[in-house]
C-alpha cells in the first residue's frame, strides 16, 4: 500500500470511529493544501453533511482531532469551512523517500492488457515536417505511457503509399527526373521525392495559367464561372475541374493510376523504386528522433480491405444500399448523418479502409485497446468510424480512442507542402541541434570531455529542446511553433530539467565508494530529522509521481508527464539554492538529502524517458 493510501484509510478508520460510519478509503480524495491554508493534503467533508447531518465545520474538527490522535502519518491539521487541511508528518515523507527511491517506483506491473497505438502514418510524396513530429512525439509518448501502466504496447503505423498525389511526384520525376536519384545528388531519398512533389505543383501552376489564356480556357473559364452560384469557392473548384478534364499533366497523372491499380509492371517498378527512397528517409528521421515501430501498414495492401464487412453489414442492417449500388451507414439516430461506405462503381472509400484495416489488426495482434494519433480536423472521421464498428461488434470496439490534436502553425502562418513552406523534420533537428551546440559552448562548462561525448550531450540537449516545447502543450490546443522560443536553455524547456539532473549526477559523482556504500546500506526510517520546506514541496511532487504516470495515459495526455518534470525539477532547484548538502557535518541529514537528490534524479530520467527525451551525464 503505497504511503497516500494508508492516509486515506487511516482517514476511513477516523470516519468510521467518529461517527460509526462506514466509508470504503477509495472513496476518499485528497488534494494538495492551497498554499495560503497551511497543510500537505486537503480532504473535503461537504459529501458527508447529509448523511450525518452537521456543518461542515464540525465534521471537519471532529475527523481532524481524532485523525491527529490516531494517525502516526498526521502532525496538525486545520479547519477552513468544510475542507479539512492536513499537515503530515516526518514519518510520512521519510515513506515518501523510501518508496521513490525504488527503481520501480510508479510503473505498474504487467495488466495482461495489449495497447495498439497508430502515430506518424506519413505520405510518400513528401517527407516528413513539423506537423508529423507532433504526431510522432504524441504517439510515442501515449506508447511509453501505456507500458509504464502495465500494458504490452504495439506500436503501429500506416504508409499513405498510393493515390493520385504520389502519381504526381511519380510524374514529375519522369518528365524533369533526368535519371537522377537520391545517390547521385547527395539528398535524402524522401527529400529527393518531395522536390518533385513540388516542381509538379509549380508546373501545373504554370500549365493552368497558360491555359486561361487560350480560347478554350477563356470560353470554359468564363461559362463554368457564369454558372457557378458559390462565387468564393468557384476558383478552388475550377481548378480541380481543370486538372481532371483539361490538364496534360493531370491527365497523365491519372492515367498513370489507373495503370498502377491495374498492376502495370513498368509503373509498378517506378513505385516501387521511389517508395523505396522515401522509406530509407523516412527511418533516417525516426532514428534520429529516436522513434521506431512494432508494426507498419501500407494503404497499397489495405485500400480494399473491408470491403467483405460491406455485405455482411447489409446482412446485418448496418449498412444500406442505395438504388445506384452506393453502400451508406445511416448514423442519424446517433447524431451523426449518412455515411458512404461504398460507392456505385464498387470501389472503397477511406471509411471502408479504416474498418477492413482495425479488423486486421485485431486479428493479428488480438489488442484490447487501440489508439490512432491523428490531427483534429479527423474528429467527425473518427467518431464515425467508432460508430460503425461498434455497430460490426468488433471486439476491441468500446476501447477506442482517437487522440485528437492541434496543428502546428509558424509565426508566418500555415505550413503549404505543395508551395515547399513546411519546415523540414530533418533540418528542424540539426538546426537545434546546432543552436544546443552554441549555447553549450557559451556557457562552458565541456573542457576535457571528448570531442564525439560532446556531440552526444549537444544532440540530447537539442532533441530535448525540440521535445519537450512540443510534448508540453495539450494535444487538443492549436500551437504555433518559435523556433526561437524552442531552443531557450531556461524557463519551461527540456535542458533546464537536463540541467536539474545534470546537477545531481555531478554531486553524486563526488561521492568516494565508502559514502555509497552507506548510502546504500542506509535505512531511511532511522532518519529522526525535520524536513525542510525544499525538502517537502520535492518530495510532494514525488509522491505525485504514480498519479501522473495513471493519469496521463487515462486521460491522453502526455503533458501532464512534461509538467510534472518542470515541476520537480525547479523543486530541485530551488532546494539546491537553499539547502547544503555535501559539506554537512550531520551525517544523517547528509545522507538523507543524498537520496533525496538521487531519487529526485532517477524519477527525473524516468519521467523523461517516457515523453522521449534522453538525460546527458554533463551540460
Amino acid at each position: 500500500m503505497s504511503i497516500l493510501a494508508q492516509l486515506r484509510q487511516d482517514i476511513s478508520e477516523t470516519v468510521s470511529a467518529v461517527y460509526k460510519t462506514e466509508m470504503e478509503s477509495s472513496q476518499i480524495a485528497l488534494s494538495h493544501t492551497i498554499k495560503e491554508y497551511g497543510g500537505d493534503y486537503t480532504y473535503v467533508v461537504f459529501p458527508l453533511v447529509k448523511s450525518l447531518r452537521q456543518s461542515p465545520p464540525v465534521i471537519a474538527e471532529a475527523i481532524g482531532t481524532h485523525l491527529a490522535e490516531s494517525s502516526k502519518y498526521v502532525k496538525s491539521f486545520n479547519v477552513v469551512k468544510g475542507f479539512l487541511n492536513i499537515e503530515v508528518s516526518d514519518l510520512f515523507w521519510s515513506q515518501v523517500l523510501s518508496d521513490s527511491n525504488n527503481s520501480d517506483y510508479g510503473i505498474q506491473p504487467s495488466n495482461g492488457k495489449k495497447m495498439m497505438v497508430e502515430f506518424s502514418s506519413p505520405n510518400t510524396n513528401k517527407p516528413l515536417h513539423l506537423g508529423h513530429i507532433r504526431n510522432i512525439l504524441l504517439g510515442w509518448s501515449t506508447a511509453q505511457l501505456a507500458k509504464a501502466n502495465g500494458y504490452e504496447v504495439v506500436k503501429t503505423q500506416i504508409i499513405n503509399d498510393r493515390g493520385i498525389a504520389v502519381c504526381k511526384s511519380m510524374m514529375a520525376w519522369t518528365l524533369m527526373g533526368e535519371g537522377k536519384t537520391p545517390e547521385s545528388e547527395g539528398i535524402k531519398g524522401d527529400h529527393f521525392v518531395g522536390e518533385y512533389y513540388v516542381k509538379f505543383d509549380k508546373a501545373f501552376q504554370e500549365e493552368y495559367l497558360n491555359w486561361q489564356s487560350t480560347e478554350e480556357g477563356v470560353s470554359v473559364y468564363n461559362t463554368s464561372q457564369k454558372e457557378n452560384e458559390v462565387q468564393e469557392h468557384f476558383f478552388k473548384r475550377f481548378k480541380n475541374n481543370y486538372f481532371n478534364q483539361y490538364s496534360k499533366l493531370g491527365i497523365a497523372s491519372k492515367e498513370m493510376l489507373l495503370k498502377w491499380e491495374a498492376g502495370d509492371p513498368e509503373i509498378k517498378a517506378l513505385w516501387e523504386k521511389m517508395n523505396g527512397w522515401v522509406y530509407s528517409g523516412f527511418n533516417t528521421t525516426y532514428d534520429a528522433l529516436g522513434v521506431d515501430f512494432d508494426s507498419t501498414n501500407y494503404e497499397s495492401d489495405t485500400y480494399l480491405l473491408g470491403k467483405e464487412f460491406v455485405e455482411e453489414g447489409i446482412t446485418r442492417k448496418v449498412f444500406y444500399k442505395e438504388p445506384d449500388n452506393s453502400v451508406w451507414a445511416d448514423l442519424e439516430d446517433a447524431g451523426m448523418d449518412k455515411k458512404i461506405v461504398l460507392r456505385s462503381d464498387g470501389t472503397s472509400v477511406y471509411m471502408t479502409q479504416d474498418i477492413g484495416t482495425a479488423h486486421q489488426r485485431y486479428a493479428d495482434h488480438k489488442m484490447d485497446n487501440l489508439v490512432y494519433v491523428v490531427g483534429d480536423e479527423q474528429d467527425y472521421h473518427f467518431k464515425v468510424l467508432f460508430e460503425i464498428l461498434k455497430r460490426l461488434d468488433e471486439p476491441y470496439a468500446a476501447n477506442l480512442f482517437h487522440l485528437s490534436y492541434g496543428m502546428v502553425d509558424l509565426p508566418t502562418g500555415r505550413m503549404k507542402s505543395r508551395e515547399g513552406t513546411v519546415v523540414d523534420a530533418d533540418i528542424l533537428i540539426k538546426e537545434i541541434i546546432d543552436e544546443a551546440r552554441k549555447s553549450a559552448e557559451a556557457r562552458g562548462g565541456l573542457e576535457g570531455v571528448a570531442d564525439k561525448e560532446k556531440e552526444e550531450i549537444y544532440r540530447k540537449i537539442g532533441l530535448a529542446a525540440l521535445k519537450f516545447f512540443i510534448i508540453k502543450v495539450t494535444a487538443k490546443k492549436r500551437m504555433t511553433f518559435d523556433p526561437k522560443e524552442s531552443v531557450d536553455m531556461q524557463g519551461q524547456t527540456g535542458p533546464y530539467v537536463q540541467n536539474a539532473y545534470v546537477r545531481i549526477r555531478s554531486i553524486l559523482r563526488r561521492l568516494d565508494e565508502d559514502m555509497q556504500a552507506q548510502l546504500t546500506d542506509y535505512n531511511l526510517a532511522d532518519y529522526k530529522g525535520d524536513f525542510h520546506e525544499s525538502e517537502r514541496d520535492i518530495l510532494l511532487q514525488l509522491e505525485t509521481f504514480p498519479v501522473i504516470i495513471s493519469d496521463s495515459l487515462k486521460k491522453y495526455d502526455p503533458s501532464l508527464m512534461a509538467n510534472f518534470c518542470y515541476s520537480l525539477a525547479k523543486a530541485y532547484h530551488r532546494f539546491y539554492h537553499d539547502c547544503r548538502i555535501l559539506n554537512l557535518e550531520d551525517q544523517d541529514l547528509k545522507k538523507m538529502r543524498l537520496i533525496l537528490s538521487k531519487s529526485v534524479a532517477d524519477v527525473l530520467s524516468r519521467s523523461m524517458k517516457m515523453i522521449g527525451i534522453e538525460m546527458p551525464e554533463y551540460m
